[in-house]
This record gives structure tokens, sequence and C-alpha cells, in this order.
């Protein structure tokens, strides 16, 4: 067999921990050496060093470039892949692995690479904002503040997350958007979020767009109008149960190219990170823009299994600090 030299991106931090190390490196090279294919093993030093090892590897003309990290890492190597030759493979070891959960793979690091070496291969879109690229979610408003707040926290992890979601919410004050949708139709709003989804979700299974397809050529956006206290409970349930469209505080459209026209500059996420943004911003698709690995078959078993595993695995990591 024709060797396939493997690139392999891997992401050294408190949350990977030892394991990215040593022990995620030894199990790559295990299964895909046992293929026949060369395997080189990188790590990140700095911020923006994942981009700077993929643009290379795609240069180099690598085949499988593998992103061992959470959301900032895996859409560093994405972005760097865009209408490249180039197949991602993502091994999720961050708090909200949203690209990861949307192409349905495995939390568990093991069954990741497992799946992975099957080489089941899509091409899937992507969405641009002022020019940054973006994979899962783009969005202003509530969310924004929130990724804002959650960057500045030294903890990470979901209750870190519900924690600056909470202070956030004390303090919001709901904001009038103008939307200019495909160039035509416009819609003024006072909401407050929008979200342009490419995927379904934001990530840790929240479904901000829950009929939204990564393949079909198109953004979900999700407008949330202001809502009182007593509404959380039905949203936060609608949020994990993939039915938020279903509730009267929320309005959805689908469109190729969206304006958004706020009154101030301020600041947007792209895929949970906080960027600063102007007044006007300006949101495309890119279809068929990355071919990446994911699983070939996705059982009701596998997902309650995924979904049993991911909620023991929360209390069980976070236990010790609920309890400090």
């Amino acid at each position: 067999m024709e060797k396939q030299q493997i690139y392999v991106q891997a992401i050294i931090n408190p949350i990977s921990g030892v394991g990215s190390k040593r022990k995620i490196p030894k199990m790559i090279e295990e299964i895909f050496t046992a293929k026949g294919y060369s395997v080189n093993i990188s790590f990140t030093e700095y911020a923006g060093h994942a981009c700077e090892l993929t643009k290379q590897a795609v240069k180099d003309g690598v085949k499988y470039i593998l992103a061992v990290g959470g959301d900032g890492t895996v859409n560093e190597v994405a972005r760097s892949m865009i209408h490249s030759n180039a197949i991602l493979g993502i091994i999720p070891k961050g708090s909200g692995n949203g690209l990861a959960r949307e192409l349905h793979i495995p939390m568990n690091t093991k069954r990741a690479i497992e799946m992975i070496a099957k080489e089941n291969k899509i091409t899937i879109d992507a969405c641009q904002a002022n020019g940054q690229i973006f994979f899962t979610t783009c969005g202003v408003g509530f969310d924004a503040a929130v990724s804002e707040k959650f960057a500045g926290e030294k903890r990470r992890g979901s209750l870190t997350y519900v924690k600056s979601a909470i202070e956030e919410y004390l303090n919001y004050r709901p904001e009038i958007y103008e939307l200019l949708i495909e160039g035509e139709a416009t819609l003024k709003e006072k909401a407050f979020l929008v979200a342009c989804a490419n995927a379904s979700q934001y990530g840790n299974n929240a479904y901000i767009a829950p009929h939204a397809n990564i393949t079909d050529g198109k953004m979900d956006v999700t407008i949330l109008s202001p809502f009182t206290p007593l509404d959380i409970p039905s949203l936060a349930f609608q949020l994990f149960t993939r039915k938020i469209d279903r509730n009267s505080k929320i309005k959805m459209i689908q469109a190729k190219k969206l304006t958004i026209i706020r009154q101030n500059p301020g600041v947007m996420h792209l895929d949970g990170d906080p960027v600063i943004a102007n007044k006007h911003i300006e949101i495309s698709i890119l279809p068929k823009a990355l071919h990446v690995l994911t699983s070939d078959t996705v059982s009701l078993k596998q997902e309650v299994r995924n979904l049993f595993g991911q909620v023991t695995g929360f209390f069980d990591k976070n236990r010790p600090y609920i309890f400090r």
C-alpha cells in the first residue's frame, strides 16, 4: 500500500492534559501506522500556531489533518484547510465541541480515533462574517456577550459557562437589529440575540437552530425576542431537546447571505470565540468548503450512549469544583 502522511495537530492545555502529550499520540500512531500511513505529531506552542502548522501541511500535500483540542483549535485548523484537498479529522478535547458533535464524532478519544480511521468523508459548508471564517455559529447579542465574559474566566467547563450566562443575563439589555436578507428583504427587530447557524448547535448539544444542515448551502438564522425570567425554563428545556423553534419568542429564517446592522460596534462570536466587529456585519455561506471525516452511521444506541457518557462525565469532572 502506498504510504500517506497523516498530519496530527494536538493542543496542549489544562483540558487536554497529559493525554494529549502521551496517550493520544500513541493511539493515533498505533492505529494509522497499522494502515500503512506515515504519522507526524505536532504540538501548538502559541496562539495562531495551529494555522501555521496546518497551512504547511496543506502545502506539503498531506491527505489527513487531525485536530486534537477544543473548538478554538478545530477552528484554527479547519479555516486553514478551506477549499483544499486535505481532509479534516477531529478528536474533541474541549468543553463545547460544537463541530465535532454536529458531525456525530464520539467524545471518547479512542472511539473518535477509531471512527476517523474508517475514513468516511463528507464535504461541508463554511461561513464567513466580515471575512472571518466560522463553521457552526456566529452571533450578536447575548450569546456574544457571554462568550466574551467566558473567555475572560480562569476556569473552563460547563459550570463556568452557566455562571457567566447567569451573571451576564442580570445586566444585559436587548438591542435593535436591522437584518437585510439576500440583499432584498429587510427585517427590523428588538432582539435578545441573533444567531446565524451553519450547524444546528452551539456545542454541548445546545440546539439553537434545530433544522440547520451543514451541507445544504444555507444558514439558519435564529432571532430570539426579549423575554422574562419566567420564560427561561421553557427556553432552556427546548434548547437542549432540539425544540426551541417551537417557542413563541423565536423567529427563524434561511439565507445564503445576510447583513446585520446594529446601533453600535461591539462583540460578536464566531464558533464561540468573541471578536470585535463594526455596526455592519456581512455574513455569507461558503458551499462545499471543507472535507471532513464523520461517522458512517449514527444509531440511536450510539446517541444514547454518547449522551449518557456526556452527563456522567460532566458530574465526574465538576463534582470537586461544586463542593469547593
